[in-house]
This record gives structure tokens, C-alpha cells and sequence, in this order.
């Protein structure tokens, strides 16, 4: 890795499409990293190893991303909520986004909790409903939670403000603020809406071409360092140790936040070392043209428990608020996913040495994704797989498979 390709940490660089970086950590994330991950040590530690074993090889690779947050058609950058109070202090909250497991209804919880000042144990999410916040956005871009976040923060701030006369009279006791102001007529539900501010990709809007293209409202930065193992007779890998480091700004739950990068994580490995797609075609005739092959867990292979790093570390950026998104958060879901190439990229330094003891030394060589045990196998250039491999190229008589 070259630290000198680097983006600078503040406002040094812009993207191939003109955004301008600010307030960029990831020469902070690298030296982190790098030091926490004792990348120099065992980089010597995995050369020790493959000049002892002829048959079992490790690499190590670190990788670092960045992520844009935002929906890149305009239009999708918006979201609404829908937050009733109730004469016991409850809250009722609706809002236009999807919960699917990633713990967006707890984080909108938590949002509406901290902006009325009661406890999360009385705020409670009614599902998301066309009939209540209509219109909505999809849930995907990692966006949902800074969307809808904001969204459900621009409604409690209006109850908020109706009730301030009330909360003042009550000293700060909200149930009584409540009853107070339900009695004198005050309007205790609100509809809130959000627009992402400073978006701007209209090639021929001269603000955008003054300033330079502006897509995505942040990014979402990470970092990740994967020690593998590969076996060169079978072509199994597994991962021996994962090192993550994920800039989440101050993240609304670090619970949930973990959980969704560990996952990210583990899908990007899948991603490029097992989910192989096999469609019928020259390559594979003994299928019919356009027919898939790889059509149910049979024969398309997702990870698994034996798949997960057997060390895995998770660790936070500390001292990186983001103030453009809700309470200086930063997106999770979608960011961590690139990280696993990092196993794909030290698979391929344990193929290379692999090759070099069997007489290939330091040529370039192509290895294609996913990088299945097939294709580990193949790659390593034995003796055994070059006499397959030269078999394989060779013509095949009409009807051969």
C-alpha cells in the first residue's frame, strides 16, 4: 500500500467527479490500522510462514474505501414522518422507511427518545404504512437512517417548540407539559420532512460547475486488513484474522453499527471468493444457452458460519463527527461490503507465492472473481494444475461434455 496515493485529510483533493473531500480520514485510518493490525510484523510473520510450507500459504492485504451517501437521482432525497404524543408522555412514530433486520426502527427510536427528552421505552414505531407517510423513498443506499432520521427529528422539534411554554411551567416534567398543553388545545402530533441539502449534479446548473459536482452529501470511510490461508492442493481458504476500522462519525448505536459492518464484512467475502454465477454459454456447454445454473443453495454458494474470520476485530473512528448528517452520525450498511475484497486480495498474495515455488517467479498472473477454491487451485501453477489446465485448452471433439 502507498500512502502517498492517499487522499489529503482536509479539502486538498476532489473525486474524478469534482466533489470536494473534507475533513478525509483516511490517512488517519491507514496509520491506525496498520499499527493496531501490526500489518509490518506479521507481513514478516506470513513470509516466515510460506518459506516453511510448501503446500499451505498465507497473505495479508489492507484495503481502504470510501462510500457516498445519498441517492444519485435527485428526487429520492427526501423522506417524511408522521409522530403522535399522547396525554401519558407516549410517542407513536411513523416513518417511510423499511426495517429489515438493520435496526433502523430502533435508531429512529432513539432519535425521537433523545429529541423529546423521555426514555426509549416509551417511544413506539407503527409500521410503515402509505396511508401515513405516503410517497416514500426506497430503503437502500444506506441513507434510510440520516433520511428518516431527520425526518422524525423535524417533527418532535415542532411538538417541541408547541410545548416549550408548558415545559417551562412544568419544570421540564414532559408528562405533565403534556396534559398541560392537551388541556389548553396544543397540537401534539406533527408531520416532519426532510430534504438533503447541497445536492447537485446538474452538469449545466453553473453553481454545480463553479463548485464542482456535489452527488453525495458525505462519505463513509473504512478500512480493513485480512490475513489469509490457502490450501494449495484442495483450494480451501479461510481467513485467519480480520482487522476492520469504520469511520461512523458518532454513531447513533454502536451495537446495531457493529453488527452491520461484521455482516457487510463477511457478504463482501462471499462476494468475491464464493457466490459464482454460472449461466449456459461457449464456456459451459453443457448448458443450455441462458440457462442458469447456479439457482438455489445446491450450486450458488453464500458464506457461512465457516466462512466468518476466525478472529474478527471491529473497531470505531474515534473524534470524527460528521455534523452534516443526524447527530454527526455516518451511514452503515453498504460501506463495509468492499472491505472483503481485502481476503480476495491476500488470497491472491498467497497464490503468488504458491506460483513462486513452483517455478513462476513474480510474473503477472490474472485471477478473476470470485475466487473459489476452483479457481485457488487452479492459479497456483503446480505441476498437477498446468497438466490440467494445458488439457483443458486443448480442442474439444464435438459433443465433449
Amino acid at each position: 500500500m502507498r500512502a502517498r496515493n492517499l487522499y489529503a485529510a482536509e479539502g486538498l483533493h476532489r473525486t474524478h467527479f469534482g466533489q470536494l473531500l473534507v475533513a478525509c480520514p483516511v490517512r488517519r485510518m491507514y496509520a491506525d490500522l496498520s499499527e493496531s493490525a501490526e500489518v509490518a510484523r506479521r507481513t514478516q510473520d506470513v513470509r516466515a510462514f510460506n518459506r516453511a510450507n510448501r503446500w499451505r500459504k498465507r497473505g495479508l492485504a489492507l484495503v481502504l474505501n470510501k462510500f457516498g451517501i445519498s441517492f444519485t437521482a435527485k428526487f429520492m432525497n427526501q423522506a417524511g414522518a408522521l409522530v403522535h404524543v399522547y396525554v401519558d408522555g407516549t410517542v407513536l412514530v411513523t416513518h417511510g422507511g423499511t426495517e429489515m433486520g438493520q435496526g433502523l426502527h430502533t435508531k429512529i427510536c432513539q432519535v425521537a427518545a433523545r429529541a423529546l427528552g423521555v426514555p426509549v421505552e416509551d417511544v413506539y414505531i407503527r409500521e410503515t404504512s402509505t396511508d401515513t407517510v405516503p410517497n416514500a423513498s426506497p430503503t437502500a443506499a444506506s441513507a434510510s437512517s440520516d433520511l428518516y432520521g431527520m425526518a422524525v427529528l423535524n417533527a418532535c422539534e415542532q411538538i417541541k417548540g408547541r410545548l416549550a411554554p408548558y415545559l417551562e411551567a412544568c419544570g421540564g416534567d414532559f408528562k405533565k407539559a403534556v396534559n398541560a398543553g392537551y388541556f389548553d388545545r396544543c397540537d401534539l402530533s406533527a408531520h416532519g420532512f426532510y430534504v438533503t441539502p447541497g445536492i447537485c449534479y446538474d452538469w449545466n446548473n453553473p453553481n454545480c460547475k463553479e463548485r464542482g459536482s456535489t452527488p453525495f452529501r458525505y462519505f463513509t470511510y473504512g478500512a480493513a486488513c485480512s490475513e489469509v490461508e490457502i490450501d494449495c492442493l484442495t483450494g480451501d481458504m479461510r481467513v485467519l484474522r480480520a482487522d476492520i476500522l469504520m469511520d461512523l462519525g458518532n454513531s447513533l448505536n454502536p451495537a446495531i453499527d457493529i453488527g452491520q459492518i461484521e455482516g457487510a464484512f463477511v457478504q463482501g467475502i462471499g462476494w468475491t471468493m464464493l457466490e459464482e454465477v454460472v449461466w449456459g454459454c461457449n464456456e459451459f456447454p453443457w448448458l443450455k444457452p441462458g440457462a442458469l445454473f447456479t439457482r438455489g443453495p445446491g450450486t450458488y454458494k453464500i458464506p457461512s458460519f465457516n466462512d466468518v474470520p476466525v478472529d474478527m476485530r471491529v473497531t470505531l473512528l474515534k473524534d470524527s463527527a460528521n455534523p452534516t448528517a443526524i447527530h454527526s452520525s455516518r451511514a452503515v450498511g453498504e460501506p463495509p461490503f468492499f472491505l472483503g475484497s481485502s481476503a480476495f486480495l491476500a488470497a491472491r498474495q498467497a497464490i503468488a507465492s504458491a506460483r513462486r515455488d513452483n517455478g513462476h517467479p513474480d510474473e503477472h498472473f490474472t485471477v478473476d472473481t470470485p475466487l473459489t477454491p476452483e479457481r485457488i487451485r487452479m492459479a497456483c501453477g503446480d505441476r498437477i494444475a498446468e497438466s490440467f489446465s494445458s488439457k483443458m485448452s486443448r480442442p474439444r471433439p464435438s459433443g465433449f461434455w
